[in-house]
């Protein structure tokens, strides 16, 4: 078994945990298992640390809840930040024990806290693939539950993540309502 392999079967370990489930499976394992999909079909030469981001994008998510945090923008800034560096630690922390370099701990932490995203090219590839994933799996229960002035407005901040070229072939690979597909278009 490979490094890689190692740190994708710790986060799994650790993602089985969670009490929540979707499509009878616990919520964050199957959140990495369609990260992990992602990322090898967005980018087939990713580099391992690109697919433990992703793998690890949601790594015990449900521990860190947003109701224990204050209502509003703030809070949820605050929340989501606090989140990143929980992935970040945890996923570092199963780096070190499969033997990688603290460089690339380092540089792991950095894509999951998602510094230098629109700056670097791991960064942006990772929000790409959480961005597809969103699409993909999330978006349709998403707009379900909401209005269509909240939709648009997920959909804007979604493509304004999204590099140039992913933002292509979203247009290319969703059939998307007009006012939606303008969110993608350069």
């Amino acid at each position: 078994m490979s490094r890689l392999d190692d740190v994708i079967a710790a986060i799994d370990a650790a993602n089985a945990a969670d009490p929540r489930l979707d499509e009878g499976r616990p919520e964050a394992q199957l959140y990495g298992e369609r990260m992990s999909a992602e990322a090898r079909r967005l980018y087939p030469e990713a580099s391992d640390l690109l697919l433990i981001a992703a793998r690890g994008q949601h790594v015990e998510r449900w521990i860190l809840k947003r109701t224990d945090y204050p209502e509003g923008r703030t809070g949820y800034l605050t929340w989501r930040r606090d989140l990143a560096r929980h992935h970040a630690e945890r996923v570092g922390a199963f780096m070190k024990a499969s033997g990688y370099r603290e460089e690339q701990i380092a540089e792991a932490g950095r894509m999951l806290r998602k510094e230098g995203l629109k700056r670097d090219a791991e960064v942006q590839s990772l929000e790409n693939v959480i961005c597809f994933v969103f699409l993909k799996w999330y978006f349709a229960p998403f707009a379900a539950r909401h209005s269509d002035e909240k939709i648009a407005d997920i959909v804007f901040k979604t493509a304004r993540k999204m590099s140039s070229d992913a933002r292509a072939r979203v247009l290319a690979e969703f059939a998307l309502p007009e006012n939606l597909a303008a969110a993608f278009a350069d």
